[in-house]
């Protein structure tokens, strides 16, 4: 393996490892694992990788479960994790035990959410298998479930101990989720780096272990940070996250992947930030061309101001003082602003509906 990534917090931290074939290896070299919970959904347990480290986690475990979550959004809900608590506890798991999510975005944020909440926390490791989970949700301690009001509204800050990203899972990826992975590497190149943007701009890069490499060091520096989004400085990772949880949810989760409601919802962040801190057009079109080279869209039709209403003022994000847009005056700068009026955001609404 090369030198790890390290998140570095006031009182803790924790490696990020990337590289091929290095599951096995890794997991194998680690103390405990006496107990274990395998969290992780049936499609990523038919993959090679994941059959081989689960495999080998059952046969060097005293007491396990292995949990097979549906695949798809529906899954990250108050139901489904209550019933994921159940069978930690049916199988008599102790404080002693480990919870391992193999998976995506859903699956880590659920058994994140799971190992913060059973028996006040217990053990937690993070195998990403997606692109968009590698670059971004598997770190920074973020887990938690979807209310039917709203994304991400229940949940809690719970670090893992350590994330093992393996670069053979990009092997299966379908297509349309390797794309959506690829908007929130984009949005890393938008807020912090404009060298990665430009490297990501046309396409899927050949060397994806340093991009992705990047992504995650940046996710970390931030984290680092503001581990607890108490200053402001960890909201910038939300660029366009405003509008595309709202599009998420109001048309229905599973009809867009997350990533490709984040890419719809960064194009209409682009309108808002040409309107109230003069980002140039001609970045604006070179960010709608950047994701457009990743076969992600920037509109869905029939999106209406009324429609997202509901969801934009339940936003997470928000304040007393309103909601908090993170904008870009030019590229790998934000700004945060709670001054956007209505009118704007309608204009914006109107961008994603094309």
């Amino acid at each position: 393996m090369t030198e790890p990534v390290h998140v570095r917090l006031a009182d803790h931290g924790y490696p990020i490892h990337i590289g091929s074939g290095l599951l096995l290896p890794a997991i194998s070299s680690l103390p405990g694992l006496e107990e274990v919970a395998i969290v992780t959904d049936r499609n990523v347990a038919a993959v090679g990788p994941a059959r081989n480290l689960i495999h080998a986690l059952l046969a060097r475990a005293k007491k396990s479960v292995v949990i097979e979550c549906d695949p798809g959004e529906e899954s990250k809900s108050l139901p489904y994790f209550a019933s994921v608590l159940s069978r930690f506890a049916g199988a008599g798991l102790s404080r002693s035990c480990t919870v391992i999510a193999i998976g995506g975005g859903v699956v880590g944020d659920l058994a994140g959410y799971a190992a913060a909440s059973y028996l006040r926390g217990v053990g937690f490791i993070q195998v990403p298998t997606s692109l968009l989970a590698m670059v971004d949700s598997s770190v920074g301690g973020k887990t938690g479930v979807n209310l039917p009001e709203g994304k991400n509204l229940v949940g809690a800050f719970y670090q893992p101990s350590a994330v093992f990203i393996d670069l053979d899972f990009l092997e299966s990826l379908p297509a349309r989720e390797v794309s959506a992975g690829m908007a929130e590497v984009v949005k890393y190149g938008i807020i912090r780096d404009a060298e990665l943007f430009a490297a990501v701009g046309q396409g899927r890069p050949s060397d994806m272990a340093a991009v992705i490499r990047r992504c995650v060091g940046i996710k970390a520096e931030v984290v680092a940070g503001d581990e607890k989004e108490t200053t402001g400085l960890r909201a910038i990772l939300n660029f366009g996250h405003t509008l595309g949880h709202a599009i998420e949810q109001s048309v229905g989760y599973g009809v867009l992947l997350h990533g490709e409601a984040i890419s719809i919802g960064m194009s209409g962040a682009c309108f808002l930030s040409e309107k109230v801190c003069g980002l140039d057009p001609a970045v604006s079109a070179r960010i709608r061309s950047a994701l457009l080279s990743h076969r992600l869209p920037l509109v869905h039709p029939g999106l209406t101001y009324e429609l997202l209403a509901g969801a934009l003022g339940r936003d997470k994000k928000a304040t007393s003082k309103g909601l908090r847009w993170i904008l870009c005056p030019r590229l790998g700068e934000t700004e945060l602003r709670s001054d956007v009026p209505e009118s704007l955001v309608r204009g914006a609404v109107a961008v994603c509906a094309g």
